[in-house]
């Protein structure tokens, strides 16, 4: 049992050091240069731009299948990541947020007001958006399918325009997934 009880990329509680041994990894993405830190075994961080100390080859074979399936996802071609991921830190609600945001399947999107009621504080919504800003993996542990009341795109820590991109690539390929 993991801390996020996810299935598939498994989401662990913490452990890991706020940066003493995490090896960073860059690739070139659509929405720009994206790293991802490894540390122990799992993807543990991710980070939209360059990280001073990422390296183009990945730093383990864990880096590796994390990046592979992140030009994947990119590409269109993959929907649900099975890298293993532990975040470092984060409260008990945060991390019950973060593993409401891996169980919004590909595609799809819930309001900040959704994920409240579905970690059991209704009235949570503002806490949601902190939670959300706060995810240690954005893409992999997908904050960005969470948006505003009335569909708005409010806040993302990448960006909007990163936002809007992650959420046009996933409709586009739910799209073409489900006509096929």
């Amino acid at each position: 049992m993991d801390g996020f009880g996810v299935v598939g990329g498994v989401v662990a509680e913490s452990g890991v050091g706020e940066n003493g041994g995490m090896r960073w990894t860059l690739l070139d993405s659509p929405i720009g240069i994206f790293s991802v830190a490894t540390e122990g075994g799992s993807v543990c961080g991710a980070h939209f731009g360059l990280v001073e100390s990422a390296s183009e080859t990945p730093a383990d074979p864990i880096a590796a299948r994390a990046v592979t399936e992140l030009r994947a996802y990119f590409a269109g071609e993959l929907t649900e990541f099975g890298t293993p991921v532990r975040a470092p830190r984060g409260s008990d609600f945060e991390r019950a947020v973060w593993r409401e945001m891996t169980r919004i399947p590909y595609g799809e999107t819930l309001t900040y007001g959704q994920v409240a009621r579905l970690v059991g504080d209704p009235g949570a919504a503002r806490a949601v958006g902190v939670a959300c800003n706060r995810n240690p993996i954005p893409v992999i542990v997908p904050c960005h399918r969470i948006i505003g009341a009335g569909g708005k795109l409010v806040g993302f820590g990448g960006g909007l325009d990163r936002k809007v991109k992650l959420l046009e690539l996933e409709a586009r390929v739910a799209l073409q997934q489900a006509w096929s």
